[in-house]
């Protein structure tokens, strides 16, 4: 893997680069749309390519894990040949599962037991499996197993779950040294910031990350109910002291203003759910701001979803019969609502990393910012 920094912005800590793998370059800044079973919901991967312009999606190493399971994605040769997905692939290590799904785990210095969410059965999930599990799922980027703590965490839990994430990757790290990437084609561990919201474990763990010399570098433990002043602070704390050669990912963040204003820290790569899932239950992201698409107020707006995306969903069918869909409980309109708001997600980054490049990022960015938390 590469990374190419072309350009920071001249009033922000904006950043536009180029990220190549094995399966393709990507542009930075980034999103990426999350299909954690190897399935963006409602999506295919044609209208991920054409209509989404996606360029990276992303898989769970947990869900892949326990279906369709190591067998089928190891006789199918990756996820890449099973699910048809021909450009980048990343894939979460298990560790937010340690955060989500904590009434059916139990931590220790080995790794986590996890309680199946399908059938009850139980697995050990360890750093060294993870990696093993990664490398047959053959996503391009892989990251390192940890624990994410949740908001608000006692300072000493805080404290004990850095040193154990920190302690899980050198393991993870030697792990990725003693295998290879089983289907031909390069694998890059990125490692994952921890320490909650507190500045010092945040600067120990950014620093403890930084001199790993991983190929890239991810920030969690973020957008788990923290305001999101709180997530803007330790986002710029952690890109202050990552290196500036190597992306920074910042993991499951988030709305379209999270977004705007953590490139403006210095983030090169985002994910989040929130497209699809707000998607699914009637909220549209457009240029203009926030739309409930099953308000009333709907019923005979005839005018496109959203013009200024460029997308057959957002330019072709109207709210009013989005709306219409929606409350006849058709599964058009998940898909529809789905389709445009990554669309919208992509054109938004793109949009930025224009702006970067023209040097006026910082400025539009106050201005979109305001604009899209507008509710319509």
């Amino acid at each position: 893997m590469q990374f190419d920094l072309i350009t920071t912005d001249h009033n922000s800590r904006a950043r536009a680069g180029v990220l190549t793998t094995d399966h393709g370059a990507i542009a930075t800044p980034i999103f990426m749309p999350v299909g954690t079973v190897g399935s963006v919901k409602a999506v295919t991967q044609e209208q991920l390519r054409s209509d989404v312009q996606a360029q990276i999606i992303l898989g769970n190493t947990y869900h892949l894990y326990l279906r369709p399971g190591l067998e089928v994605l190891s006789a199918a040769g990756g996820l890449h040949r099973f699910n048809g997905w021909d450009r980048p692939l990343l894939t979460d290590s298990g560790g937010y599962q340690v955060f989500s799904l904590a009434a059916n785990r139990k931590i220790k210095e080995e790794g986590v037991v996890f309680q199946s969410h399908i059938d009850g059965s139980r697995h050990l999930f360890t750093p060294e499996n993870v990696m093993d599990i990664q490398r047959t799922i053959g996503a391009d980027i892989i990251m390192a197993f940890d624990e994410c703590p949740p908001y608000p965490s006692e300072y000493r839990y805080a404290r004990k779950s850095m040193e154990l994430t920190h302690r899980w990757l050198d393991r993870c790290i030697q792990r990725m040294r003693e295998t290879q990437p089983a289907w031909g084609h390069q694998q890059s561990l990125f490692p994952i910031v921890q320490g909650s919201t507190f500045k010092d474990l945040r600067t120990i763990s950014a620093t403890e990350i930084a001199a790993r010399e991983c190929d890239g570098n991810a920030i969690g433990g973020l957008s788990v109910g923290e305001p999101e002043a709180e997530m803007y602070d330790m986002c710029g704390l952690v890109c202050d002291i990552l290196p500036a050669h190597k992306p920074r990912y910042l993991m499951g963040v988030g709305t379209p203003w999270n977004i705007l204003e953590n490139i403006a820290l210095g983030v090169d790569m985002f994910d989040c759910v929130m497209p699809t899932r707000n998607g699914r239950n009637g909220m549209l992201f457009t240029w203009q701001g926030v739309i409930n698409i099953k308000n009333k107020k709907w019923a005979t707006d005839f005018s496109p979803l959203d013009e200024q995306t460029d997308c057959f969903a957002s330019n072709h069918y109207t709210r009013a019969y989005l709306r219409h869909l929606f409350a006849a409980g058709e599964i058009l309109g998940m898909q529809l609502a789905s389709i445009h708001n990554l669309a919208f997600y992509l054109q938004l980054v793109k949009a930025a990393r224009e702006q970067i490049l023209a040097g006026n990022y910082a400025a539009w960015k106050t201005t979109m910012v305001k604009q899209l938390q507008t509710r319509l």
